[in-house]
C-alpha cells in the first residue's frame, strides 16, 4: 500500500494519520460533543502519539488504515476515520472511529462513507462490511439503515450490522447524485 497516498472526494479528501495528528485527534475523542458513543481514551498525548506509532505499523503491514478527513476548499482538518478489523476469511471489514467536527462540510458524512465504501470495495476487493454500533447511536443506526445496512444481531452495546458490496453498487448512483 502507498503510504502517501489520499482518497480524494468531491469536497473532502482523506489522509493517512501521522503523529502531527495526535493533538488534533485528542480534541475530537476528549471532546464531549462527539465522544459520547466511542471507547474511553485518555487526555494525555503521549499516548496519543504512542497509539499513533503502534498504528503506523499495522498500516504499514495492510492491517488497518486510519485516516484524517479534510475539507477540499480550505485543507482543514474536520474528522476521522478508521478501516480495521480486516476478516479475510469472510472477506470483510469494519470502519469506525469517525468522527466530524462542526466545520465539517454540509454533506461531508455521506461523501466519507462513500469514499469508504468505495476504497474497501474496490481498491481493497472486500465484498462485505461488518459494523457493530452502539445501541444508543440512533443517528449513525439510521445513517447506516439509509444506507442499505443489514442488523443482524445485538450484544449488550450494540446492534451488529453487515453491508454488501453488491448492495452498496446497487445504490451508489443515488449517494452520488445527493453530493
Amino acid at each position: 500500500m502507498q503510504h502517501s497516498l489520499k482518497i480524494i472526494g468531491k469536497n473532502i479528501q482523506f489522509s493517512f494519520v501521522t503523529q502531527h495528528d495526535a493533538e488534533f485527534i485528542l480534541s475530537l475523542r476528549t471532546d464531549e460533543n462527539y465522544n459520547k458513543h466511542l471507547s474511553d481514551v485518555t487526555s494525555d498525548i503521549s499516548k496519543q502519539v504512542d497509539w499513533i506509532i503502534n498504528y503506523k505499523k499495522r498500516e504499514f503491514e495492510g492491517d488497518e488504515y486510519y485516516f484524517i478527513i479534510e475539507r477540499k476548499d480550505n485543507n482543514e482538518k474536520i474528522g476521522t476515520v478508521r478501516i480495521y478489523d480486516f476478516d479475510f476469511v469472510n472477506n470483510s471489514f469494519c470502519w469506525g472511529s469517525w468522527i466530524l467536527n462542526d466545520n465539517k462540510t454540509k454533506l461531508a458524512a455521506l461523501e466519507s462513507a462513500i469514499l469508504i465504501y468505495d476504497f474497501c470495495f474496490n481498491n481493497l476487493r472486500f465484498n462485505r462490511c461488518h459494523m457493530d454500533i452502539r445501541k444508543g447511536n440512533i443517528h449513525v443506526q439510521k445513517f447506516h439503515q439509509r444506507f442499505g445496512v443489514q442488523f443482524v444481531a445485538e450484544t449488550d452495546q450494540d446492534i451488529i450490522g453487515h453491508y454488501f458490496k453488491v448492495d452498496y453498487v446497487r445504490l451508489r448512483k443515488d449517494f452520488i447524485k445527493s453530493l
